[in-house]
């Protein structure tokens, strides 16, 4: 919709700069190489105290090499164009510039097991992948825990969720299927969020022990990538 037209549709039904507003997020998005239904989430992101993340399925974006980006930005939907594959990765690229400021937010991280043991890559990129995990884990002094393969039944089992808290505003969640996302700020739904969050932590392996397995993939990958030269 031209912007012109969600001004005057606001007007004539009283809309209090509704369509304006998803007409500059549409125009935000495309400007960042984000999915239109992204557009809000970076710039939460950068003005977050606290970012706490499931990720049941694949890498969080935060941690994610430019390879595995490109891999799944190739698969994850029907034939993507070169150019928005490009736009993609170069937005979430700048996306995890995060890590390189001063003032950041506190990050706490859980991962499914599989998603280390299944490798997306190709076992020399996906030894990187680990690697740049536990680089920005430990310089950055975030938290990521791991929920084992043999722990099946845990909270959050339907999808991944990010738990965003702010100094100013009242926290939200952050929900993602394939083609859509939902931020959530009821507070009786954030609540019941962030207590499942926090007993999925209670079942996941201990930060230690999470690195530990973490590092232990990567030096399998880095012989099995040796092995095969």
């Amino acid at each position: 919709m031209p912007m012109d037209l969600a001004r005057h549709v606001d007007e004539r039904l009283g809309t209090d700069g509704f369509f304006q507003r998803r007409c500059e997020d549409v125009a935000k998005a495309r400007r960042a190489g984000h999915p239109l239904y992204y557009a809000d989430v970076p710039d939460l992101e950068r003005q977050a105290e606290t970012l706490e993340e499931w990720a049941p399925d694949v890498i969080p974006g935060l941690l994610q090499t430019e390879p595995y980006m490109r891999v799944l930005m190739q698969h994850g939907e029907p034939s993507p164009s070169r150019e928005l594959i490009e736009q993609r990765v170069q937005a979430r690229l700048a996306r995890a510039e995060m890590w390189d400021r001063e003032q950041r937010p506190a990050y706490w991280g859980i991962l499914r097991e599989s998603i280390i043991r299944n490798p997306l890559l190709p076992p020399e990129q996906m030894a990187e992948q680990l690697e740049h995990i536990l680089a920005v884990i430990r310089a950055s002094e975030s938290v990521l825990q791991v929920v084992p393969q043999t722990t099946v039944a845990h909270p959050l089992m339907y999808g991944m969720a990010k738990i965003m808290t702010f100094p100013d505003a009242p926290p939200l969640v952050w929900t993602e299927s394939n083609f859509d996302g939902q931020i959530a700020d009821f507070p009786a739904l954030v609540k019941e969020y962030r207590r499942s969050y926090d007993l999925l932590r209670a079942v996941a392996l201990s930060p230690e022990a999470s690195l530990a397995l973490i590092e232990e993939a990567a030096r399998n990958y880095r012989d099995e990538a040796q092995q095969g030269h």
